[in-house]
């Protein structure tokens, strides 16, 4: 049998978080079309006979200009430490190349071995760019695979497992067969509501948005609620405005989209109260990401 852990890095929004969702075939890591949205570093267990693979998606590598940028870096990069190797997931695309091209540097100096995914393949209008797009990507060092991929749709995954399960060392099981995450109910839920204000809101209201649970109540009897409050946290009065919508129907929207998603995670009825609160500059200081919990 092998086991190991296994980082998964990469430009903001390359598809990271799709590719560890499609292999555990369930939704553990919140995903949006805008960059930036995994904020903490997400573990997932993937199980088979004999194979254990511990993913640790990763906020994705960019130029960080807040603290709660600099702190999302630093999350991916110490992340390279403590693991056995990488999966390293580049967007297929002109823009999706050039994002990859300046995380490269960092995960040959790792010393790790590093399977490469160009995703979103699926997208790309003319399939004869392929092939020189793997092309470039070999340039950029020395790989142990490249594989094409399309995370979304799951084609090219297998083939990723199959890839880093020979780079992972044999040995027994790091966590239970049965264990999906280590991640509390609690902090799921959190997280979907983040997802839902990312999706729903444009501009920088998601980036100054943090998601606290103030009370998660399980159901004592069966058939019963789970009762969940929760506040969103803002930076301005304006982004409040936004979040809470005319006359409540943003954060209605926001709070439905999320209570369906937390019925399905907790297999109960949800009972969602939101509310939100202004936090000024809360992702600029270090004071702000501890109290929100960053």
């Amino acid at each position: 049998m092998h086991s190991g852990f296994v980082a998964i890095v990469g430009a903001p929004n390359a598809g990271k978080s799709t590719f560890l969702n499609k292999v555990l075939g369930f939704k553990l890591a919140i995903t949006s079309d805008k960059p930036q949205t995994t904020r903490h570093r997400i573990l997932g267990v993937y199980n088979q006979p004999d194979l254990q693979v511990v993913f640790l998606d990763t906020p994705g590598l960019h130029q960080p200009r807040r603290a709660l940028n600099k702190l999302m870096v630093e999350t991916a990069l110490s992340t390279l430490q403590e693991v056995d190797a990488v999966l390293f997931v580049v967007e297929a695309g002109a823009k999706g190349l050039e994002a990859g091209s300046k995380a490269a540097g960092v995960l040959t100096a790792a010393g790790k071995p590093v399977v490469l995914a160009l995703n979103k393949i699926d997208l790309l209008p003319d399939k004869a760019a392929l092939l020189p797009m793997l092309e470039e990507v070999a340039t950029w060092g020395d790989w142990a695979a490249m594989v094409p991929i399309s995370a979304r749709q799951g084609d090219g995954t297998r083939q990723v497992i199959t890839e880093l399960a020979g780079r992972l060392p044999e040995g027994g099981p790091l966590f239970p067969v049965d264990m999906l995450t280590d991640l509390s109910e609690r902090f799921l839920a959190a997280e979907l509501i983040r997802e839902k204000v990312f999706r729903l809101t444009e501009r920088e209201v998601p980036y100054s948005v943090a998601v606290t649970v103030d009370q998660f109540l399980e159901p004592g009897e069966e058939g019963r609620p789970t009762a969940i409050t929760a506040t969103i946290h803002v930076e301005r009065g304006g982004q409040k405005a936004i979040v809470i919508g005319r006359g409540g129907a943003m954060l209605k929207k926001i709070g439905t989209a999320a209570r369906l998603d937390m019925e399905r995670l907790l297999g109960t009825p949800v009972f969602l109260d939101l509310f939100v609160r202004v936090e000024p500059k809360w992702s600029h200081q270090d004071r702000g990401l501890r109290k929100l919990g960053y």
